[in-house]
């Protein structure tokens, strides 16, 4: 993402950094009262002076730089760092990466009118236009960089809710000493595998479980990548010294393994969770009866 080139005279470019340098602490002050900084200094406004003082001595760096236009100037990590928690929080409150951008720009005004009233008694009109020509280039590269550090943001917290869902979607249940299961609901993709894979292999280890069902009477659907990932599943708990038993193949899913011409043949199956669970048990030598297996597998 890049903002459209201008020409900047390296003495403008100078003399804005110096300006913003001298006027660092009358900026602060005006930027504190702004809505962006008020979301995140809602106790102490001297905070918030001091994380706007952060800023302006971060974009006097860029404009002493000459990089004014570069998302990637080094002043600009500073800028990523302060203001993005802020945005982080504008966004969690509902506002959108442009009303966030909108916000940013309005910290131009300010610092305009101090820009203004600092040269109203010269009478060099071009090097005022300048300087301010100079003052929208950075306010528009500072937007640019504020709403890829806020859209940055809105994509990792979608992964990790996203990564949250599946593993409350893919529990673990302790089903006897030794026995655990995975009931499966919905369709399973490489993402979704990766985690039951993973959140099994934990529970294996920390229940010290010699036997884990994959229960897949909630998947509606198999096809060969599906098989694939619960042979991994499978195997990758053979190695970690459990047993696993697939069970909840319905009619259906067994003629489309059939159909699709899937081995199964290694992987002991069951027709239902109860079945599988009082296959680990009789494995274990312990004999109970069909009624205290379903108690088992409901609870």
């Amino acid at each position: 993402m890049q903002v459209a080139e201008h020409d900047t005279a390296p003495e403008t470019a100078e003399e804005l950094g110096s300006f913003l340098e001298r006027r660092r602490e009358q900026i602060a002050q005006r930027w504190a009262d702004a809505a962006l900084f008020r979301t995140v200094f809602t106790v102490s406004r001297d905070e918030a002076v001091e994380a706007c003082k952060a800023v302006v001595d971060a974009l006097a760096d860029v404009a002493r730089s000459g990089r004014l236009e570069d998302l990637e100037a080094p002043g600009f990590g500073t800028v990523r760092d302060q203001l993005g928690r802020m945005a982080a929080a504008r966004a969690r409150a509902g506002f959108t990466p442009v009303q966030i951008a909108g916000e940013v720009a309005g910290l131009r005004e300010p610092v305009t009118a101090l820009l203004r009233a600092e040269f109203q008694d010269t009478a060099d009109d071009v090097r005022v236009n300048a300087c301010e020509q100079a003052l929208a280039v950075l306010t528009a590269t500072l937007r640019l960089v504020i709403m890829e550090t806020t859209l940055s943001a809105g994509e990792e917290l979608i992964a990790r809710q996203r990564q949250q869902l599946l593993e409350v979607a893919t529990p673990v249940i302790k089903l006897w000493d030794g026995v655990v299961a995975v009931p499966l609901i919905g369709t399973l993709d490489s993402a979704r595998s990766q985690v039951v894979m993973e959140s099994l292999l934990e529970a294996i280890v920390d229940q010290r479980a010699a036997y884990a069902i994959l229960d897949i009477t909630g998947v509606p659907t198999v096809d060969s990548l599906v098989a694939q990932h619960l042979m991994k599943t499978v195997a990758a708990a053979r190695l970690m010294g459990a047993e696993c038993i697939v069970s909840g193949i319905r009619p259906a899913i067994a003629q489309t393994i059939v159909h699709l011409g899937i081995d199964l043949g290694s992987i002991i199956t069951r027709a239902g969770l109860a079945d599988a669970l009082a296959y680990a048990l009789t494995q274990q030598g312990i004999v109970v009866s069909p009624r205290q297996v379903t108690a088992a597998g409901s609870r």
